[in-house]
């Protein structure tokens, strides 16, 4: 654990972030890899969605992506939360997650939505802290199962679905 605190700027990621995300995401087991392309179109047309931390260096510590699902426009489904190890201990991805939230939900998004493998206990532990912050109920389902959906190639992913959120609760804890 960092007991460093580095200063963080948070900002919409840009199109030329798409490299420094995904070499982020490669240092960031046990999150998956996406192609470098994918990375892009993340920090340039989901950019409104998603959300950068970079040191007063202007590294990449931290990178939410995330989107609003067509038929659920009150709905942020948060794809991937990373934090590089230099950065972790500060209640980074927390505080991302707040800061995304916090932009978003003046257009109306009071859900939040992800998916998380049963044996990821610490994004399991960081999204619970997120959602008691936000004072929001929380449902669990499963979204893709092992056998019907990854040839079981692949763990369940589990969707936890939050909200209606409180926001003004949060943002004063």
């Amino acid at each position: 654990m960092n007991t460093n605190k580095m200063k963080i700027k948070f900002r919409k990621p840009e199109s030329r972030d798409g490299a420094a995300v995904y070499n982020l995401i490669k240092r960031c087991p046990p999150l998956d890899t996406n192609s470098m392309y994918c990375n892009l179109l993340q920090c340039g047309d989901f950019a409104d969605t998603s959300i950068a931390a970079v040191d007063e260096k202007g590294k990449m510590v931290g990178f939410i992506s995330g989107y609003i699902p067509p038929n659920r426009p009150d709905t942020l489904f948060v794809w991937q939360v990373a934090v590089c190890k230099s950065a972790r201990g500060q209640k980074l991805g927390n505080r991302m997650l707040m800061a995304l939230v916090d932009r978003l939900s003046d257009e109306g998004v009071h859900y939040v939505e992800t998916t998380i493998t049963p044996d990821n206990k610490a994004s399991q532990a960081m999204f619970a802290r997120f959602f008691s912050a936000l004072s929001a109920p929380v449902e669990k389902s499963v979204k893709f199962a092992r056998e019907d959906h990854f040839d079981g190639a692949h763990d369940d992913e589990v969707l936890y679905r939050a909200g209606p959120f409180k926001l003004a609760v949060a943002m004063a804890s």
